[in-house]
């Protein structure tokens, strides 16, 4: 009997679906396949970098380019059907709002799943029956069964370090912004380079020629986050490494709600719409800072 082809499972906010993937097949291919496959729920939109993502280890993957696709392929081929492991796709456009309620939601997509955890498994006659002996033992055992994973503990404890949440939205007239979320900030800011590109202040406005070389006030200017767009004082900052940082006046007149287990569940309480958020890891190993453009 020949053997069955190799299969990846979809899902997006509102379906779920599975395609033949095989070892031949490239980034573009594997884009073609999708686009065929969600023609309707994208109005025939193409899937592109950006649009998905797939599950590895408990986390959530970006599949944009070469480079992501080759470890994709890689865990893929390690991964049997049957494990809990094996990759599983996430397509969305970033352009469109997720689905709200009354409308149906897809529970197996990754940003509708429940936190809660099952239930632990129950332990076998043998192991109850040596707890009674070993009482203290099997204490330190069942410690150690609830702690999580080795490398989840450690993968948890890098972003913590170094990651940062961002998210996607527009202000003023530039729109798909990729911005830093931080509640360690207290206003909106924007680089100088981005101000300039985007018309907020006038082309030759160099440092000493625009007020202060350090923060100014450059007025109120709309952010756009999901559905809904607010008005905020924005502050022109020298600061290059974020195009666009959305402090603690956005995140408190939007109701923003972070997960503590979670860091990429993000609620805007005012609407009730979770955000797409991505970490992005600030510094890298050496402590050396990553600039997202």
């Amino acid at each position: 009997m020949d053997a069955p082809p190799p299969i990846l499972n979809v899902h997006t906010p509102v379906s779920s679906f599975s395609i033949v993937h095989t070892n031949d097949d490239t980034l573009e291919n594997l884009f073609e396949k999708l686009t065929t496959k969600t023609l309707v729920e994208f109005t025939g939109r193409r899937v592109r970098p950006g649009w998905v993502k797939y599950s590895w280890n408990d986390s959530i993957w970006n599949l944009d380019d070469d480079s992501d696709y080759t470890i994709f392929m890689w865990r893929h081929k390690s991964a049997t059907p049957e494990s809990s492991q094996s990759p599983v796709l996430y397509v969305r456009n970033p352009d469109e709002p997720l689905p709200a309620r009354p409308a149906y939601r897809n529970p197996s997509f990754y940003m509708f799943r429940n936190k809660a955890s099952g239930p632990s498994p129950p332990l076998s006659a043998r192991g109850s029956t040596k707890s009674n002996k070993q009482p203290r033992k099997a204490s330190e055992a069942a410690k150690a069964k609830e702690q999580p994973p080795k490398h989840k503990r450690e993968f948890e404890q890098f972003h913590n370090e170094n990651g940062v949440r961002t998210i996607m939205g527009g202000i003023g007239p530039a729109k798909n912004v990729r911005m830093l979320l931080k509640a360690g900030y207290r206003h909106v800011y924007i680089s100088r380079k981005f101000a300039i590109k985007h018309g907020f202040i006038p082309a030759d406005a160099a440092p000493g020629h625009y007020g202060y070389g350090g923060l100014v006030n450059i007025g109120k200017w709309p952010v756009t986050v999901g559905r809904a767009k607010t008005m905020h004082s924005v502050y022109l900052s020298e600061e290059s490494h974020f195009d666009v940082v959305l402090g603690r006046s956005f995140i408190e007149l939007r109701q923003v709600k972070f997960d503590s287990v979670d860091a990429t569940d993000v609620v805007c309480g005012d609407t009730g719409e979770k955000i797409d958020c991505e970490l992005i890891i600030l510094k890298d190993g050496k402590g050396q800072i990553v600039t997202v453009t």
